[in-house]
């Protein structure tokens, strides 16, 4: 058949591109290789990892109520019950899909795709039948897969990626983790909470190495005061399976060597972009270490095929960043106005507990890039919600502009960070400064209040701090 589009790929970056396409009247086709639409995020990603991640929070809120005076008896997890409600989620959003693009008129075409030259595209079904179909332009959303370490393979038992952890049945007594950026301290949060004696291993010197220092100093701190096993600048020496689990040899900055033993090990060392085989050998497209090189239109060097979500060169493996990637790229296959991302406005947020939220520059870069920079800091232990909540640790912290009040970057450890980060993102992409967020008038008691005294903080004017 004949198309305006073809994306490959259904994740957070192909079904958006598909549906704004289809909004423009463009003909839009979908190819999708699994049964069910909706990609990692939906399946083995964002979307699960949060569920569990709430459920763990809601478990913590009843394990401590009588702090509130709320008593009850024994606490007890039903894992079995946790994995079904999940599952309930991921199928209600797939099926979500599925109504969605039959509201649209955007095809679904069942099997693998390659490009096959130019913006032609070769469908190859389960049963082996190959169709070939044309199109006026491709959008390529291929998505990513687990990175693994040299020697191992994943199975469903002890060596696990985000793909096997998020489908085992029963909680782990002790859980190691190898890598500590989003994915590896938000499974150490879920299972630690549910009473899992957790070890997190990273070779480098920080938690979440891509955060603000001072976030990844307070993570650890948070971390180590919740019993998990903090393991910095150590590299995995040796991995041995054995009876009930697997065994770690650790070194450390000072070569001196220990031992880590886990009923489960995670590998979450980051993700390689699944671009080895969908036809790039049949393209002028240029790589970067298998990620695809793009214009800030999500161009690539062939005429008509465009980029999007993980796959992208230089660019943030987030589902948010892709789907606002597949909508530049519909944009600007209909031929309609858009404005290209600014990617220094794009959100960071991990949803560990405490939950970190960000955007723009850290202290560190921002200072490396010749800012002369003036930082506000707010904790949460003195706004009146976070003590409502009973959160007494964590913080907002602003990076300004100390000539114009320019808002370089803002960090957030805490309660809702996730949630607060996006007052920041909207300031930053509106152009606002320092003065218009610590005038703008706050509800209270809420948990914004701190961010406006963040920024009230950095010309030394908090109220409450």
């Amino acid at each position: 058949m004949s198309y305006d589009l073809i994306v490959l790929g259904s994740g957070p970056g192909g079904y958006p591109a598909a549906i704004r396409a289809a909004q423009y009247g463009l003909k839009v086709g979908v190819v999708e290789k699994d049964a069910k639409l909706g990609g990692t995020c939906l399946h083995v990603g964002c979307v699960p990892t949060k569920a569990y991640l709430h459920f763990a929070d809601v478990y913590d809120h009843v394990e401590h109520s009588e702090e509130i005076g709320i008593s009850h008896g024994e606490v007890k997890v039903d894992f079995a019950k946790m994995l079904a409600k999940k599952n309930q989620i991921i199928d209600k959003h797939s099926k979500g899909l599925v109504f969605l693009f039959k509201k649209h008129k955007i095809d679904l075409i069942q099997g693998y795709g390659r490009l096959s030259g130019g913006t032609t595209v070769e469908v190859t079904a389960a049963d082996g039948t190959k169709v070939t179909h044309e199109a006026k332009a491709v959008v390529l959303a291929s998505g990513s897969s687990a990175r693994m370490l040299p020697g191992l393979e994943p199975d469903p038992d002890v060596i696990l990626t985000n793909i096997e952890i998020l489908s085992q049945a029963d909680i782990p007594k002790s859980l190691a983790i190898i890598g500590a950026g989003a994915v590896g301290v938000e499974f150490a949060s879920i299972y630690r909470t549910f009473g899992t004696e957790v070890n997190v291993i990273e070779m480098l010197p920080r938690l979440v190495p891509v955060e603000d220092e001072d976030i990844s100093a307070e993570l650890a701190r948070a971390f180590k005061k919740r019993g998990i096993g903090v393991h910095l600048d150590t590299k995995v020496d040796k991995i041995v399976k054995q009876d009930g689990g697997v065994k770690l040899t650790l070194i450390g900055a000072d070569g001196e060597s220990q031992t880590v033993e886990a009923e489960k090990l995670l590998v979450a060392v980051g993700r390689k972009p699944n671009t080895e085989d969908v036809g790039l050998d049949k393209t002028s497209i240029e790589t970067d270490r298998g990620f695809v090189k793009t214009n800030e239109w999500m161009e690539t060097a062939q005429k008509g095929v465009y980029a999007v979500g993980d796959i992208v060169a230089g660019t943030a493996q987030l589902a948010h960043l892709a789907s606002m990637e597949g909508l530049v790229a519909a944009a600007r296959i209909a031929g309609k106005p858009v404005e290209p991302i600014n990617y220094l406005q794009n959100p960071g947020a991990t949803y560990c507990e405490p939950q970190i939220g960000s955007v723009g520059l850290t202290e560190a870069s921002a200072r490396e890039q010749g800012h002369q920079v003036k930082i506000g800091k707010f904790n949460f232990g003195a706004n009146s919600k976070a003590s409502v909540l009973g959160v007494h640790s964590g913080f907002v912290k602003v990076i300004a502009d100390e000539d114009h009040g320019e808002i370089l970057g803002v960090h957030i450890i805490g309660p809702n960070a996730t949630d607060l980060i996006s007052e920041a993102v909207l300031a930053m992409s509106a152009e606002a400064t320092v003065e218009t967020i610590m005038t703008t008038i706050h509800a209270h008691p809420t948990l914004p209040e701190a961010v406006q005294d963040a920024f009230a903080a950095v010309y030394g004017l908090s109220i409450n701090g």
